[in-house]
């Protein structure tokens, strides 16, 4: 497949050829092209040194974004083209990056340092396609390959782990044997990596379309970064509701909701306190009383060790810790819960219960009824509820003109609230002073 360069790489790779030096397009955007992708981002590689790019590309903004690896970056209007000089790496004492960086004379010494063999390939429009590694034939067999010994790879830096479990779980490629055994014996690497690094590898893969088998296969490689989910694993529920273990059963929700990562993230940890909750009763049932606070608990642990960002943190807690709760179909109900979460996470609270209903036995699916929820939840936010302060006939400085101040003000604007919603009094101003 022909690979069609966009204007801005193209006249890049053009102005370095032209002043003598080699340069390829490199890594995800040709293997993104092949695949008949658009890429998002075009890498150059070149045997241009920095201070000779700057020279090649005169005229133009180039910022020394990574001078110690050999990296600047051209700012062409809106685009922006990472350049890096061909270059080879020392041993990595840490698991994580290169002692050293020592630059190359070609791109095949490049290329041969990379990840993936399908990341492992550069363009040019002189020379075509440079595949030492046979990145374009693993690409048609949907194959992910490390280049050389996957071992050392791994080895170099244990984040390539992930990394390569991501590429399986976005593009729904299957890992060569090989190298798939490689990833399970060094999985315990992960555990040198910074927090942040595992993070942004994990929830992209969480959130790609073919999370669930990787998750499947590769279970022993999430419990390093994530051993609240090993108990999980063929756990038996003893449950006539539950076809599958706690660890399926996850699984299966999982990939019940869109790639949102609150969503999956919630899904993922939803039942991670199921196993120190369980009990059977005298008939032999398994039951788990208290496996959401457990569940939240957990989870709220788990992600302060990744360094989630709070927002997303506090909302999958709250999530999980309310998954196992009713919701009537009552207006009176439907308030509180608005009261309590908000419209978007109880919209996505109802989207987490109907996908623990169907991880559940078909026999007990009950998803038609969380849809009627949804239902009446759009009627009624239709006639605009009062069910916070913002929607409260009165405010803050009603409360102050009648010589309330401070937190007795938010206190009486809660009661207010509670008042409408119990339907004790109008949400009409009068009504409201009047019972304040």
């Amino acid at each position: 497949m022909p690979i069609d360069l966009p204007a801005h790489a193209q006249w890049v790779l053009e102005q370095l050829e032209n002043a003598g030096f080699a340069a390829f397009a490199v890594g995800g955007c040709v293997r993104d092209s092949l695949l008949g992708r658009v890429p998002g981002d075009w890498d150059i590689a070149t045997a241009a040194r920095p201070e000779q790019v700057h020279a090649a590309l005169a005229g133009v903004t180039v910022l020394d974004t990574g001078l110690k690896h050999g990296t600047v970056t051209a700012v062409l209007g809106e685009a922006r083209v990472e350049i890096t000089t061909f270059r080879t790496e020392g041993p990595y004492s840490d698991h994580r990056r290169p002692d050293s960086v020592a630059f190359a004379a070609t791109i095949g010494e490049d290329l041969s340092r990379r990840d993936f063999t399908v990341n492992a390939m550069a363009f040019s429009p002189k020379t075509g396609l440079t595949d030492p590694f046979g990145g374009q034939k693993d690409l048609e067999n949907r194959l992910l390959r490390a280049v050389g010994d996957p071992e050392k790879r791994f080895d170099e830096d244990a984040l390539r782990i992930l990394r390569g479990l991501r590429f399986a779980a976005k593009l729904g490629f299957s890992i060569e044997g090989a190298t798939a055994r490689a990833m399970l014996a060094q999985k315990e690497l992960l555990g040198s990596l910074a927090a942040e690094r595992v993070l942004a590898e994990l929830l992209p893969l969480l959130c790609a379309p073919h999370a669930v088998p990787v998750l499947r296969q590769y279970r022993a490689v999430f419990a390093v970064i994530l051993p609240e989910l090993e108990p999980m694993f063929d756990f038996d529920q003893q449950n006539k509701h539950h076809l599958y273990d706690v660890w399926e059963h996850t699984l299966h929700t999982l990939e019940q909701v869109p790639g949102d990562p609150v969503l999956r993230l919630t899904m993922l940890l939803h039942d991670c306190g199921k196993p120190p909750r369980f009990s059977v009763d005298f008939r032999g049932d398994g039951h788990f009383y208290g496996h959401a606070r457990e569940s939240a608990r957990l989870a709220e642990g788990a992600l302060a060790r990744l360094r989630c960002d709070r927002e997303t943190a506090e909302r999958v807690v709250r999530l999980i810790a309310c998954h196992d709760h009713d919701i009537l179909n009552t207006e009176k109900s439907l308030l509180r819960w608005l009261r309590k979460l908000g419209e978007r996470d109880l919209r996505a609270l109802l989207q987490v219960k109907i996908a623990d209903n169907l991880g559940q036995h078909p026999k007990y699916y009950r998803a038609d009824r969380f849809r009627e929820t949804e239902a009446a939840l759009d009627a009624l936010l239709a006639q605009k509820p009062c069910f916070d302060r913002s929607g409260l006939a009165v405010k803050g400085g009603d409360l102050a003109a009648l010589g309330l101040e401070g937190p007795a003000i938010g206190a009486a604007l809660e009661r207010m609230v509670d008042a409408v919603i119990d339907g004790r009094t109008p949400n009409e101003k009068e009504q409201l002073l009047k019972m304040l």
